[in-house]
């Protein structure tokens, strides 16, 4: 039995992806994957828990090759998995289908998966409808060693990209994200110092460009054009891209913005390319002067042209703030790596914010918004655990929460009004002048809900909570001597286990 099939045969030996992830890493590192664990555990470091609880990974790069126009997605794992993935995907707004391989357990010990991803490849590779296949292995095929990477760089004229996406592997769907759009730099990089490239579908920009990097608002880049343009530079495309074309002129600029902090291993495609690097975000009065001085100096722009678009925007900005005033205690948390830039706007804004949490890892590119948080009194927590953002909750007692799900259920149950960050807050104009105000309303809407949220709880008022919530003739109870002996049956089998194996 070769080394796959011997880890292919692990994997399915009573673990699969219910294993565990120690289970799946020593599975991946046997079957030969483990460079591409070590350069993920390097891009996305984990730490100090094992990491945040989020949706599955692979959801963020489904959702940039989805994003992208005659690109051909291909998912390969648990059947489970792949129905979870794309229903929200289309949940989430994506019009077209995702590709599946299906495997069992022969396919996956004997290699004949990889085979049948290889035929499917082929049999999609039709360049009258597609520019790119991106060919995404999940946790088990990832574990079992099914090698993407032998598969045909290009067939017909299409660019296939095959890249592994493990929950065990990548901590966050944002990071994920990073994963495909590095893989399609990276590659058109390539073609780019091989030869002439396709140019932009409306042509190549006339001034010199600053690439954008993160999920924008639609209309933060076209409000980044406007405060670009006294110093002769222009808003370049935005990185994850929706096309394959826009990749060369994201790679073609003269500096690149790292609005999203974590795309780590887009940014070293960034740098070997030459270009640099400008972390934050024009957010607010001092972020917007800031970000805007250091991509003057980083493009080589003269000082009265710097000094004239500062001057442009500036005073509009603190006309702004002031005039949608924030009057409140807040904490907030997510898991989209905007979690920082938006914080500054809320304390520009006049909140008294007391802890901002994000699922992402600490960055260079982030450097500057937490210093100047943290400068402030704000508590910035890296790699945030649910359980962190629940003691924020608990030890600041704020007139609003903004979080995750499970955050905002939290504090509703005690009366707190609560909005939810990735479809409230994040999904909002944030930069420049169009930004400053744009929080305002929302949150002290939310803020002013106070008294309704104190009614809605004073009317439910003794109807239980957890398992005993309801009304119920006899109550529920907890079992705790039922739990301690499955508890201890668990235990014994895993030792039964750990003693096979």
């Amino acid at each position: 039995m070769n080394a796959h099939a011997k880890s292919s045969a692990a994997v399915l030996d009573g673990a699969g992806c219910h294993g565990g992830q120690a289970e799946m890493r020593r599975a991946a590192a046997a079957a030969g994957k483990s460079e591409t664990l070590a350069r993920y555990a390097a891009d996305y470091p984990a730490g100090p828990h094992d990491q945040p609880q989020s949706m599955c990974p692979a959801f963020g790069s489904l959702r940039v090759g989805l994003r992208m126009r005659r690109t051909a997605t291909v998912l390969s794992g648990s059947a489970c998995c792949v129905y979870g993935l794309t229903f929200t995907s289309h949940f989430y707004g994506a019009r077209r289908s995702v590709g599946y391989v299906p495997f069992n357990s022969e396919t996956l010990v004997t290699g004949k998966l990889f085979e049948d991803i290889r035929e499917a490849v082929f049999k999609l590779a039709d360049p009258e409808h597609y520019d790119t296949i991106v060919v995404t292995s999940l946790c088990v095929p990832t574990a079992s060693g099914v090698p993407l990477q032998l598969l045909p760089k290009e067939i017909n004229g299409v660019r296939i990209i095959g890249i592994d996406v493990p929950g065990f592997g990548v901590p966050t769907h944002a990071e994920a994200k990073d994963v495909l759009a590095a893989a399609m730099l990276r590659y058109a990089r390539t073609e780019a110092e091989q030869g002439p490239v396709a140019a932009p579908r409306a042509g190549r920009a006339e001034l010199p460009t600053v690439t954008l990097v993160g999920e924008l608002f639609p209309a933060d880049p076209i409000g980044i054009g406007r405060l670009l343009q006294p110093m002769g530079l222009a808003a370049g495309p935005v990185v994850p891209t929706r096309e394959w074309r826009e990749l060369y002129a994201a790679l073609d600029c003269a500096a690149v913005a790292a609005l999203h902090p974590h795309y780590t291993a887009s940014m070293r495609e960034f740098e070997t390319a030459g270009r640099p690097i400008v972390g934050s975000a024009p957010v607010g009065h001092d972020g917007t002067s800031d970000w805007l001085e250091r991509i003057g100096q980083a493009c080589g722009v003269a000082r009265a042209s710097i000094d004239a678009a500062r001057n442009a925007v500036l005073p509009a900005i603190r006309g702004a703030l002031a005039a949608c005033p924030i009057k409140a205690r807040i904490t907030m948390s997510g898991y989209e790596g905007s979690e920082l830039i938006v914080a500054r706007l809320l304390v520009e804004s006049g909140a008294d914010l007391r802890y901002v949490g994000t699922a992402c890892p600490r960055t260079a590119w982030s450097a500057a918004d937490a210093e100047w948080l943290e400068a402030r009194g704000v508590h910035v927590q890296y790699r945030a655990s649910l359980e962190q953002d629940l003691a924020a909750l608990q030890e600041f007692r704020p007139d609003l929460a903004i979080g995750t799900t499970p955050v905002v259920q939290k504090a509703k149950e005690s009366a707190t009004p609560a909005l939810y960050f990735t479809n409230l807050i994040s999904a909002r104009p944030l930069m420049g002048p169009a930004g400053a105000g744009s929080l305002a309303q929302v949150v002290n809407a939310a803020v002013a809900g106070k008294a309704r949220m104190d009614e809605m709880n004073a009317f439910f008022e003794g109807v239980g909570s957890g398992n005993a919530a309801g009304i119920w003739e006899d109550v529920p109870r907890d079992r705790p001597e039922f739990s301690a002996r499955y508890a201890r049956r668990l235990a014994a089998d895993a030792k039964k286990m750990g003693d096979v194996g």
